[in-house]
């Protein structure tokens, strides 16, 4: 939602954040993406059995990564769009480009 001044607040792009479509995007790039930069990053201590909990942390950071870049590209490419159909509700013809945040 856009508050009167045609601005998101950040409590507004946490919520889109949260919703179902972004999660779920957000999610299947944090498997496919976390599994290769864990395997990268951690498979010679995991094939030694050298697993211990600082790195089992390390690994669940890894995971996150893609995730927060997945579902703040996500937000982003959702809010453009939406300031788009607004500019073209509005009548705004000027070819402007929409720029991001």
């Amino acid at each position: 939602m856009e508050n009167p001044a045609g601005m998101y607040t950040l409590h507004d792009s946490v919520r889109l954040a949260f919703t179902r479509p972004v999660v779920r995007r957000a999610l299947k790039f944090a498997v496919v993406v976390g599994a290769i930069l864990i395997a990268i990053n951690h498979s010679d201590a995991i094939l030694a059995g050298d697993v211990s909990g600082s790195r089992l942390v390390r690994m669940g950071l890894t995971v996150m990564v893609p995730y927060l870049v997945s579902a703040l590209s996500s937000v982003a490419a959702i809010r453009r769009s939406q300031e788009q159909v607004r500019r073209a509700e509005d009548g705004d013809t000027s070819g402007r480009p929409v720029t991001g945040d």
